[in-house]
């Protein structure tokens, strides 16, 4: 029987859900506070909902003081969102290069074209970077489409040779469950979080 994952209250909402649904922070040494989004950081934790709405609203009605039960100063939502937007685009980077550590990234239109059209059991997932020529990015969308393999637009030509170790690299693929599984869990916790919509946890 699987163990059932404990739950945690939202300050700001106040909704109690899985602790992996929601975003932990803690209080840095100097009493500022810090999203933990791998949720290791030590000391005692706060949770909001991962959305921009319930983390403005713990930072203007200072529920992170209530919530760490001691004087917290003044918090940015907008510097502690962008605090969160960059952490998660570090997650995203460091999962393909650790999936390019196993061997299991493709880079370059044609490979990544040909590994989309080979048919077999193994996930993929295609990463295009935002600067990609219009031609190539729609040859790739579009079998991407035609077989059903996850894509997505994230990172540039630059930052993809630098993760890879490689020159410029338009367009990425992954392979692997574990590694296909993981990418796209965290681009979705990405995407819905840049949506900025309120709380989804109904």
């Amino acid at each position: 029987m699987a163990k059932e994952e404990p739950q945690r209250t939202c300050i700001s909402c106040r909704k109690s859900i899985e602790k992996s649904k929601l975003l932990r922070f803690v209080l840095a040494p100097d009493g500022t506070v810090v999203p933990d989004l791998m949720n290791k950081l030590p000391g005692r934790g706060a949770y909001t909902c991962l959305t921009s709405d319930c983390i403005r609203q713990a930072c203007e009605r200072k529920q992170f003081s209530r919530a760490f039960r001691t004087e917290v100063p003044v918090v940015d939502p907008e510097m502690i969102q962008q605090r969160i937007v960059s952490s998660m685009e570090d997650r995203i980077a460091s999962y393909l290069a650790l999936a390019n550590k196993a061997g299991k990234v493709v880079s370059g239109s044609d490979m990544v074209a040909e590994i989309i059209r080979k048919k077999t059991s193994v996930k993929k997932y295609v990463l295009l970077a935002a600067d990609i020529s219009e031609d190539i990015g729609k040859k790739i969308r579009g079998l991407a489409e035609q077989h059903q393999v996850r894509y997505a637009t994230f990172f540039t030509k630059d930052r993809f040779g630098e993760l890879l170790g490689k020159g410029l690299r338009s367009v990425v693929a992954i392979q692997g469950d574990g590694f296909v599984d993981t990418m796209n869990k965290e681009i979705e916790r990405y995407r819905n979080f840049l949506r900025g919509e309120g709380c989804t946890y109904e």
